[in-house]
C-alpha cells in the first residue's frame, strides 16, 4: 500500500511538472495510450512497451485505463520474450489488483484468477519460475481460494511445478496434496492423479499408468512441454522413495516395470539415486536383483 502511495504521488508531480514546464495536456496522455494500443495491434511490442511505461508513470491509479496498460505492458514483454521486465510487470499488477481497487469481492476474485493464468508465462520461463509458483499459488491463501474457486484447473500447473521444484517440494508436497485431496470432486487429471494414487491410494499399479498419461500431458501442454525430463525424472524418485518407506526388500525387475524402465536402465538409476540423494539404508543387491531399504 504504501509502495502504491508513492507511486500515485510521483505519478502526479510528472504531470504537474510536464504541464507547467512543457505545455504539456491530459489529450497527450490519452494519445500516447491510443498509439500504443496502435503499436501493440500491429505487433510492435517493444514501442508498446516503452509507450505503456510512460504512459503507466503518468496516470493516476484510479484512471480507466490504468489497469489496461498494466496488462498490456505485462502482455508486451511476454511477447518479446524479456522475462525479466515480465516478472517485474507481474509484480506491479499483483500489487495493484491486491490493494483492491475493486467495486465488488467478485471482481478482485477474477481479477486475482486472471493473474494467476497470465503468470504462467512469465513463471514456466523464469529462472525458479516454479518456486514462485508455489509462493503464490499454494503459500498465499487469497490466491489458493481463487484456485479453488474459480480455475482448479491450474493445480496441474502447481503439481508440476512442486513435484520438480529441488528447493520446496518436500516442504510443499504434503500440503499440495491436502489440496489435492479436498479438490478431486472438482478437477482431476493425470498429474493431480499420478499424485493421488501415490500419496492418497497408494496404488502402485495405477500410479504408474497415470505416470505414462503425465507424459502425454506435458508433451502436449504450451507451458509444460520442457518440464517433462525434470518432471519424470522426480517423478521416478518419488515412486522409489514410497516404495523404500512400505517395503524392505524390492525387486528391481518389478521396480522397473513400475517406472516404465528396462531392468538395466532401472538399476543404473538407482545406483545414481542412491549416490546421489544419499538415500539413507538403500543398497542394491546385484546377486538378487534387489534393492534393500533398512
Amino acid at each position: 500500500m504504501m509502495e502504491s502511495t508513492r507511486e500515485r504521488d510521483g505519478n502526479n508531480k510528472i504531470l504537474e511538472y510536464l504541464q507547467t514546464n512543457h505545455n504539456f495536456t491530459i489529450d497527450m496522455v490519452d494519445t500516447l495510450f491510443k498509439y500504443a494500443k496502435f503499436s501493440y495491434e500491429c505487433g510492435n511490442y517493444t514501442a508498446a512497451s516503452v509507450c505503456l511505461y510512460y504512459y503507466r508513470n503518468l496516470i493516476p491509479q484510479h484512471d480507466s485505463n490504468y489497469l489496461n496498460a498494466l496488462y498490456g505492458k505485462l502482455a508486451s514483454e511476454i511477447l518479446l520474450q524479456e522475462w525479466d521486465h515480465a516478472r517485474d510487470d507481474l509484480v506491479k499488477l499483483r500489487v495493484y489488483i491486491d490493494a483492491n481497487p475493486f467495486d465488488t469481492e467478485w471482481e478482485l476474485v477474477h481479477q486475482r484468477a486472471w493473474l494467476l493464468h497470465w503468470s504462467l508465462f512469465v513463471y514456466f520461463n523464469y529462472p525458479k519460475g516454479r518456486d514462485e509458483i508455489i509462493d503464490m499459488f499454494l503459500n498465499q491463501q487469497a490466491y489458493l481460494n481463487t484456485i479453488q474457486v474459480l480455475c482448479p484447473h491450474l493445480l496441474r500447473y502447481l503439481a508440476v511445478a512442486v513435484v520438480t521444484s529441488k528447493n520446496k517440494q518436500k516442504n510443499s508436497l504434503k500440503d499440495l496434496i491436502k489440496v489435492i485431496d479436498i479438490e478431486r470432486h472438482n478437477y482431476q487429471d493425470p498429474v493431480t492423479d499420478f499424485l493421488t494414487c501415490l500419496y492418497i491410494k497408494y496404488d502402485f499399479d495405477e500410479a504408474q499408468e497415470k505416470l505414462r498419461q503425465c507424459e502425454e500431458v506435458l508433451t502436449n501442454d504450451f507451458f509444460l512441454t520442457a518440464c517433462l525430463p525434470d518432471f519424470r525424472e522426480s517423478a521416478r524418485l518419488l515412486i522409489f522413495e514410497m516404495f523404500c518407506r512400505i517395503h524392505q526388500c524390492i525387486s528391481i525387475e518389478m521396480l522397473a516395470r513400475r517406472l516404465n524402465m528396462s531392468q538395466s536402465e532401472a538399476e543404473r538409476w538407482i545406483v545414481d539415486l542412491i549416490r546421489n540423494y544419499r538415500i539413507e539404508g538403500a543398497k542394491i543387491d546385484s546377486i538378487l536383483g534387489q534393492v534393500r531399504s533398512f
